[in-house]
């Protein structure tokens, strides 16, 4: 082998062990990455679910007020009876079929 072939060969050595480097530093990062992902996704499903807890109360909290007379909420809360009445007819009648 010639010297430049030989010193080719080491340059090419050179370049192919930093890829591998490269691949590697790459590879952990991907990893930590999709670790990361899957704790905000995690955390955005909890965020979720609070969410639409709170949301549940919070459509409590204001029929509550509306039973007890509280203004403009008691339309809602006749709407609401309506609503869940009109519901309950249809329930019955599917089930009289």
């Amino acid at each position: 082998m010639s010297g430049q072939g030989y010193e080719e060969l080491i340059v090419l050595n050179r370049k192919i062990d930093e890829l591998i480097d490269r691949y590697n530093v790459l590879k952990a990062e991907n990893e930590s990455l999709k670790k990361n992902n899957e704790a905000i996704r995690l955390s955005l499903q909890e965020k979720d679910k609070r969410l639409k807890d709170l949301e549940i109360k919070y459509d409590r909290l204001r029929l509550s007020g509306a039973f007890r007379g509280d203004g403009e909420n008691s339309q809602e809360a006749k709407k609401k009876i309506t609503e869940l009445v009109r519901e309950i007819d249809r329930c019955v009648a599917l089930l009289n079929r």
